[in-house]
């Protein structure tokens, strides 16, 4: 398949990993930031061929992951209500709040739907005029295009039962915060490809500028992520701090601009609360004030609802890069994707659910051994 095999090609890693191994002199730390990165490289073993001295941190990547607690309180309190229908894509149904979760409310006879689109919820509100129709929007920059797009028709089609709950986070006021962490041990990145196919790369050029981190977008497959480290490795051996793409196939230095427009046509920068991580100034998205009419928060008077995280999840630990799953008591024992005490161990994306998957037997061992 056209962009997937060759981009599997075992012998292409294989010189991708020699030429590692080759230009590595010195022990340097890289954060992959997309959780869908970290799946990669865990499905693939990526992070076990590459030299000793040259480790991978995992990143705040996961839309899922990052929602706030009280965001999901939020999502719970609509969905109960039976006026609602609440949308959302599936991966969200999982998320601990800080009581039950929207799969939760769904056994109980609550109205949450899956949905593939924010149209689809645009379409159900004109189905049922009679019923309130939320749409969970969250995701990073990626996503929101699709959603800006859902409130202009909405609009256009008048709909007056249709409305977001609001939970967009952006990638570049992330990786400022892990680096003016105190205890960072960032050296560079890899940003994530497909946030930067909207975005372009104008947001990261500053960063790495400022903080002197050279900064590669990368895209998913093992030869786009061994590319992906060893472009980034040269630059540090250089002493470089540049913006880089190796995701080129898709990503063009000014991101698409269209898409870019419409996401600030109907949202602004605010600034947002990370679960596990506190507030991040302007790292979020919200709806301007003249598209207010579509804020479920707003509509439904959820804003000042708040809720404490489990003092037991590490997952703000684990999503600045700061611990390893496995470094939580919890991991495999008292959370599991069956009961997950915090979203980074339900999502698709999340470091927990891949070091379950792919890494659990390891894991325990070193757990155990204290290694």
């Amino acid at each position: 398949m056209k962009y997937v095999d060759e981009y599997r090609d075992p012998r292409v890693a294989q010189r991708l990993v020699e030429q590692l191994h080759a230009t590595v002199s010195r022990p340097w730390q890289i954060m992959e930031v997309c959780g869908g990165q970290t799946h990669a490289i865990l499905r693939f073993g990526i992070d076990q061929m590459l030299p000793p001295r040259l480790t991978l941190i995992h990143g705040p990547g996961c839309p899922v992951c990052v929602t706030a607690v009280e965001t999901i309180d939020k999502a719970v309190a609509l969905a109960s209500r039976p006026e609602v229908i609440f949308c959302s894509f599936g991966d969200m149904l999982r998320v601990p709040g800080s009581v039950k979760d929207l799969s939760t409310v769904k056994s109980q006879g609550g109205d949450v739907r899956v949905v593939y689109s924010p149209l689809d919820a645009v379409a159900l509100a004109r189905k049922h005029p009679e019923r309130e129709v939320v749409f969970f929007a969250i995701g990073f920059e990626t996503t929101a295009p699709a959603n800006a797009m859902a409130v202009l028709a909405a609009q256009r089609l008048q709909l007056k039962n249709f409305s977001l709950l609001v939970a967009h986070v952006l990638v570049p006021p992330a990786m400022r915060a892990v680096l003016d962490c105190a205890d960072n041990r960032v050296q560079g990145f890899l940003a994530a490809g497909h946030v930067c196919t909207v975005t372009g790369i104008g947001d990261y050029e500053p960063i790495a500028a400022e903080y002197r981190v050279p900064i590669v977008v990368t895209g998913f497959e093992p030869v786009d992520i061994l590319e992906g480290i060893l472009m980034c490795v040269r630059q540090l051996e250089q002493g470089a701090h540049r913006v880089e793409i190796q995701y080129s196939r898709t990503v063009r230095p000014e991101g698409n601009p269209v898409a870019l427009r419409q996401i600030y046509e109907v949202f602004e920068p605010v600034t947002r609360k990370w679960r596990g991580i506190g507030e991040i100034p302007q790292s979020g998205l919200t709806l301007r004030a003249k598209y207010a009419l579509y804020d479920a928060e707003r509509r439904f008077d959820l804003q000042q609802l708040a809720a404490a995280e489990s003092p037991e999840c590490l997952a703000g630990a684990v999503l600045q890069g700061r611990k390893r799953p496995w470094e939580c008591p919890a991991f495999a024992t008292r959370c599991t994707p069956e009961h997950p005490l915090g979203a980074p161990m339900v999502s698709g994306e999340g470091a927990c659910a891949a070091y379950y998957r792919f890494r659990r037997q390891a894991a325990q061992h070193r757990s155990i051994s204290g290694r």
